[in-house]
């Protein structure tokens, strides 16, 4: 058995959820080894060995593999952000293929599932600069200067980047100017050890089809000094043509927490909010949905939204279109259905639902989400969507004990888009009571996804249809959308 620092060879065959490849000795123990990718041949170091599995060190790739490229990003073997960006887009692909329906079978136990359609891959201009949201931590650099950029992977050191090849390239020029505008009001950023300083984060949304930019700064303090030199400052930026800053606001978090933003956000220039559209795709049978296909109606088929600093919205609108447009296939709506659609945000899918659907209900935990998804649907002209504010578990279960005899308690459609920690078994437990004729189940991670079907299945449903969509090029993660349907219909 090899021992810490000891240098040993192995080839990586899968990579961990954290980006780290896996290999093995001979003997069988599993080694988790960041910086590589699968098909490097390696030489590693160990660094700590744990009962049945062991981290090492990269020391060398003695032979790399055929799906090895050069990432784009000078800092990405360093920033926890991107773990894949050394790893072809073709692999990445596979890998997020195999990661969900290896997951269904291992956690959820289905040994038998109808086929997974092809994944939804990102179109080859957008696997970079697909972020509408950046949240960059500031703070201070080993010199003492302000850094501000990303954490390096699981720490909370801040590794200077000016310019993520994620995010949209105006973030850029807002940044300086943001760190400019500190050094010249001696402006100090927050100290995680000592509780002081002002500025924690810096908040950018960009609306990618309206080219409205939201900036938000996150203080630990109740008042945003000089504000009126930061507006100027900021309206001031010479942004790209179809850019422009229509929104300012600073959210106040004085708490010694790891949640980012505030409970609220003060509005100090424009809009409280940022506007953009998002478009039905249609997805022709023989294309399997590889091309946008085309319908009559299509124009109609776009919904303008408001998006709040607070709001949740998924930060990939390409794919975001995409993958909301297959959960409304995997709907089946004529018309005449009631609906209801949890952990709905700011009404992303539910005003495409109700647009195809009689009735739907949306539930949402963050009240200005809420506030976003009412006024998105009077913008849109759909009067057919009533929403709830509150947590899903809790929001359902009163809902349906109350209203067992109305029609929107046993309803035809059940929606869900969860947090990454799945659902909660309160809410699965009334979905079940409410025996929908269809669940679509939105998922950012399909280990806590493996689990929720399990126990809907194992009470009256069956999976019917699986899709993985790559929601976020270049890192681990990977979206998914599969379709239930009730076994007695």
């Amino acid at each position: 058995m090899i021992k810490k620092n000891e240098i040993f060879k192995t080839e990586i065959t899968d990579m961990s959820d954290e980006g780290a490849g896996i290999g093995r000795t001979e003997d069988g123990f599993i080694w988790f080894i960041k910086n590589t990718v699968i098909g490097d041949e390696v030489e590693a170091l160990a660094m700590k060995v744990k009962k049945n599995y062991g981290f090492a060190r990269l020391v060398s790739i003695t032979e790399p593999s055929k799906d090895r490229v050069d990432p784009p990003c000078p800092i990405a073997g360093r920033c926890g952000g991107c773990q894949l960006q050394a790893m072809s887009y073709e692999a990445q692909l596979s890998f997020k293929e195999r990661k969900v329906i290896n997951n269904l079978r291992r956690i959820g136990g289905f040994e038998e599932m109808p086929d997974p359609e092809k994944i939804l891959g990102a179109e080859e201009g957008e696997v970079l600069r697909y972020r509408n949201k950046a949240q960059y931590p500031v703070g201070r650099d080993k010199k003492g200067d302000i850094a501000a950029g990303f954490y390096a992977g699981g720490t909370h050191s801040i590794i200077n980047c000016r310019d993520c090849l994620l995010g949209a390239p105006e973030n850029r020029d807002i940044l300086e100017y943001v760190i400019d505008w500190m050094k010249k009001y001696d402006i100090s950023p927050y100290d995680e050890t000592t509780g002081k300083g002002l500025l924690r984060h810096l908040l950018i949304r960009k609306g990618f089809r309206t080219g409205e930019i939201m900036v938000c700064p996150v203080i630990n303090g109740r008042r945003l000094p000089h504000e009126r030199e930061f507006v100027e400052g900021l309206l001031g930026l010479k942004l790209p043509e179809n850019s422009r800053i229509t929104s300012i606001s600073y959210s106040s978090n004085m708490e010694n927490t790891n949640v980012i933003m505030g409970k609220e956000a003060v509005n100090i220039y424009g809009k409280p909010y940022i506007e953009d559209v998002i478009r039905r795709h249609y997805f022709g049978e023989e294309q399997r949905g590889e091309k946008e296909g085309t319908q009559e109606g299509e124009k109609a088929d776009e919904i303008r939204f408001r998006i709040s600093a607070l709001s949740f919205y998924q930060v990939n609108p390409y794919q975001m279109e995409k993958l909301y447009s297959k959960a409304l296939e995997y709907a089946e709506l004529t018309g005449n259905e009631t609906v209801w659609d949890l952990y709905c945000g700011t009404g992303t899918i539910s005003l495409f639902l109700a647009r195809r659907a009689k009735k739907v209900y949306g539930v949402e935990i963050i009240p200005q989400a809420i506030e976003n998804a009412q006024e998105n649907g009077k913008i849109n002209g759909i009067e057919n969507a009533e929403f709830f504010v509150g947590k899903a578990e809790e929001v359902l279960p009163a809902w349906y004990e109350k209203n067992r005899d109305e029609a929107g308690a046993h309803p035809d459609v059940i929606v869900v888009d969860p947090p990454r920690k799945g659902c909660d078994e309160r809410c699965l437990e009334t979905i079940v009571k409410m025996a929908p004729k269809r669940v679509v189940y939105v998922s950012c991670d399909s280990a806590t996804l493996a689990r929720d079907l399990r126990y809907l299945c194992d009470r009256g449903y069956e999976l019917k249809r699986i899709r993985a969509c790559d929601m976020f090029p270049m890192t681990v993660h990977c979206e998914c959308v599969v379709k239930l349907e009730r076994k007695d219909q």
